[in-house]
């Protein structure tokens, strides 16, 4: 390994900022010191040092030829204690939270920014009703419906006698099995309120320090700065944001300055309150309650009312009425307040609807404890037979999903046209697409819960078929189980195509590798292991292909599901009975695969999340998965795991400011894999003058692979290059074997030199040397550190920094990072 402090040309203060990438690093590996001190921060996520290096502040003459290492270690955020296995549950709302930030470019298209955003919210929405409807499924349907009123399934569970229709006795009542099952999914709402609010409070709750329409920087930060720039004067709140990148006008910059800089981009993630969406959480977290409760309630009127309407002429009946009707006015007004207002980033705000927030959900509860009561009034005639009413359920949801889909990626389209870059995902189609998978995912994992349930309570049947005491769950769970094998086979096809377009291209890269490394004596094993494992990192590069192939074919099979159920009203196994054998056969076969199949999803699934509590290595294995998706804030789900980035860029700003407010030392942040996402962020929240101090090193980096595809609106070209501009400067380090980081395509702009350096090699020799003896690994997406140039470009990027300023003495001089004395030694 490399130093982790090497020695720069130039003299002054300076600061080494580490960022760890995905899956976490220790401080002792980041430092590669074994006695490290935890400076500031707490046991989530803090800034550690080395021992040595703890008062260097106190001695700035120590440290006039090396920076000070400081490592950021974050990844107890997304991997910390066993409860966060159970976000595994929250894995659908975490897609449709994605889709809702990868929305293509819209500069002055604020209508239809509102509209994409609105769409989102509406499909996020849909996907807390289908939840609440499975457990609806599961608990009033299948068990207290079905189960209970049939004397041999309920007597062969004795934790169901007591609801047992044959007994008799007090709960046989079907209205009242209902009330009592109701408990469920109620719980299970109050459980995604409680760890959203919860979550927030440990996560999301820090407020980032302002960046732009800050107050003016002391004399540490601005003295020495090329141009003196002007802070954007603030903007209306909007629907997330109009403009992407707003331009300052050259003539307001030399009325002010006198000087004739260039237009200045002010990037969406630079906003004041992009980092902080209490308000917005607060509200969709009070709307989806709402929304979970008034499933179970309509669910509990739906039977009841049903069955007042069929009798003999009752009291019952005009209040079945309105409790229905109730429920159709508050539907109302909680799409009105989800499609009313999205976040608002132009400024930090610090507002909360307490109101709306408190009186919403409780009304819901109200309604909803209204109808246990309905329900459970004595109706002595009443028998459960066939399916608890609300089957249409299903088919409404899947085809409002569809529909909100479909309207998403015209919109998407649209937004898209105006701003088309061969770079981005899809041709911007990327949010539409994961909103269908976000759709897909939910509809797996809520029809595996009731398919599995119904295999255990009738017994070997398969559900649906007749040969069991149950009915089984609704006909579309079936259907949609039974196209998962059809979707299976259909991916066959361009997954073999990828194979051997990979093994082509790995064939085709030989040549480029004996060039590369420029041996003379080739060994073809070698050579050709580097080739495959460049052609493999490669596959990351199709990935918006096969997202299009898998999200279009839900999104059809989908729709053939609910017309098959529809059209039919029976299950697959039984909707082509009488045709030719071989369909015949091949629908039996569908539904009985598929049936196995979505259960085996969900028994695996569970047993992940099991598994993920016990043990920290799997643990950490779900934490990479979560340091990917859930970077960015709720936007459109407030059941979606927390954000951590709004706990780490504000420690990453609050700490790039602190060091260069108290120090005017020069400061190099540098981020590896996410961290280097991280990093940006948090350059990008700092004011332009302290930018003007700040050097950034990023490798591994999805930035633009990753990011500026998926995510145009935010990592797209105009916004790297306008990062590229206002940082003093910055180099970028990737590999061709590395499946996850690459360039960032960031040209020269005027004196600054494009951002990419050339591509290292990996291996770092091909064959043996006297220096390197043993044959050298293919690091792909790990070690940067590992090669020379990741030294050297580092230290060259502190000598391109201005020097380091005298030391400002203030008044708030105790507010530097002095911690030593309460630090924590972690080694």
């Amino acid at each position: 390994m490399s130093p982790a402090t090497p020695v720069p040309q130039s003299g002054g203060a300076a600061l080494e900022l580490l960022v760890h990438g995905v899956g976490g690093a220790t401080p002792q590996d980041m430092l590669e010191d074994p006695r490290t001190v935890r400076v500031t921060g707490d046991t989530t996520a803090a800034m550690h040092r080395r021992a040595d290096d703890l008062d260097a502040e106190d001695h700035p003459e120590r440290y006039a030829e090396r920076p000070v290492p400081e490592a950021y270690c974050w990844s107890n955020l997304t991997s910390g204690n066993g409860a966060r296995a159970l976000w595994l549950l929250l894995l659908p709302f975490m897609v449709a939270n994605l889709a809702h930030w990868m929305r293509p470019p819209a500069r002055g298209r604020a209508g239809l920014v509102r509209t994409y955003g609105v769409l989102v919210r509406l499909v996020a929405l849909t996907l807390t009703v289908l939840l609440t409807a499975a457990a609806c499924e599961v608990a009033l349907d299948l068990t207290a419906w079905q189960c209970a009123g049939v004397a041999s399934c309920a007597e062969d569970r004795s934790w169901l006698g007591f609801l047992s229709a044959e007994r008799g006795g007090w709960w046989s009542q079907p209205g009242r099995r209902l009330a009592l099952a109701a408990v469920v999914p109620a719980a299970l709402v109050g459980l995604l309120w409680y760890l959203s609010n919860r979550t927030w409070s440990a996560y999301e709750a820090q407020r980032p320090p302002a960046g732009y329409d800050d107050a003016p920087e002391t004399p540490a930060e601005t003295h020495g700065t090329a141009v003196a720039e002007v802070p954007l004067a603030p903007q209306p709140d909007a629907d997330s944001s109009e403009d992407e990148l707003a331009t300052i006008d050259p003539a307001e910059a030399d009325a002010a300055t006198g000087a004739e800089p260039p237009p200045r981009f002010r990037p969406a993630l630079g906003r004041p309150g992009f980092w902080y969406g209490r308000r917005a959480v607060a509200r969709l977290r009070a709307a989806h309650t709402a929304a979970g409760l008034l499933t179970v309630a309509a669910a509990l009127d739906g039977a009841a009312a049903r069955y007042d309407r069929e009798a003999a002429f009752s009291l019952r009946e005009p209040l079945g009425w309105a409790l229905q009707a109730a429920c159709v006015v508050f539907a109302a007004v909680i799409l009105w307040v989800v499609c009313r207002r999205g976040r608002s980033e132009k400024r930090l705000d610090l507002r909360i609807e307490r109101a709306l927030v408190t009186w919403l959900p409780s009304a819901a509860l109200v309604l909803l404890l209204l109808s246990v009561l309905y329900a459970g009034w004595s109706r002595p005639a009443w028998r459960s037979a066939g399916t608890l009413p609300g089957d249409m359920t299903f088919g409404v949801l899947t085809l409002a999903q569809g529909g909100l889909v479909v309207a998403l990626g015209f919109v998407a389209l649209l937004l898209h046209r105006p701003h088309r870059h061969p770079r981005t995902a899809m041709f911007g189609l990327g949010g539409p697409a994961v909103a269908m998978l976000a759709c897909a995912l939910a509809g797996v994992m809520t029809g595996g819960v009731a398919q599995r349930v119904a295999d255990w309570l009738d017994g070997p049947a398969t559900p649906g078929m007749g040969e069991g005491p149950l009915i089984g769950p609704p006909v579309l769970l079936s259907w949609q189980a039974s196209v998962i094998p059809v979707l299976l086979l259909m991916l066959l096809a361009p997954g073999a195509f990828l194979v051997l377009r990979t093994a082509r291209t790995a064939r085709r890269l030989r040549s480029v590798v004996e060039t590369d490394y420029g041996t003379e004596d080739p060994d073809p094993v070698r050579t050709g292991t580097i080739a495959s494992g460049r052609a493999r990192a490669g596959l990351t590069d199709a990935a918006p292909a096969l997202v299009g192939i898998v999200s279009g074919a839900t999104l059809l099979l989908g729709a053939l599901s609910v017309a098959g159920a529809w059209a039919s009203e029976n299950v697959p196994g039984r909707a082509f009975d009488g045709a030719h054998p071989a369909i015949e056969s091949a629908a039996d076969t569908a539904q009985a695969l598929g049936s196995w199949m979505i259960g085996f999803g969900f028994i695996l699934f569970v047993t992940w999340g099991r598994r993920a509590y016990k043990d920290r290595s799997a643990r950490r294995t779900i934490g990479i998965l979560w340091d990917v998706g859930t970077f960015w804030p709720r936007a459109a789900h407030p059941f979606a795991p927390p954000c951590y980035a709004e706990r780490a860029v504000p420690d990453l700003t609050w700490r790039m400011r602190s060091w260069t407010r108290h120090t005017g030392g020069r400061l190099v942040i540098s981020g590896h894999s996410q961290g280097s996402v991280l990093a940006a962020a948090a350059v990008w929240q700092l004011p332009p003058a302290t930018r003007k101090r700040v050097a950034l090193l990023t490798y591994g980096s999805p930035l633009e692979r990753l990011y500026g595809r998926w995510f145009p609106a935010y990592f797209g070209p105009d916004a790297l290059r306008g990062l590229h501009r206002t940082v003093h400067c910055w180099s970028n380090l990737y590999r061709s074997t590395d499946p996850i980081g690459g360039p960032v395509r960031v040209p020269a702009e005027g004196d600054k030199p494009a951002v990419d350096c050339p591509a290292l090699l990996d291996p770092i020799v091909y064959g043996r040397t006297h220096a390197h003896p043993l044959p050298e690994p293919i690091l792909g997406h790990s070690d940067y550190q590992a090669d020379p140039a990741f030294a050297a470009e580092r230290t060259g990027l502190l000598d391109r920094l201005p020097p380091a300023l005298p030391r400002q003495r203030t008044d708030d001089a105790d507010e530097v990072v002095r911690q030593g004395s309460s630090g924590r030694s972690s080694g």
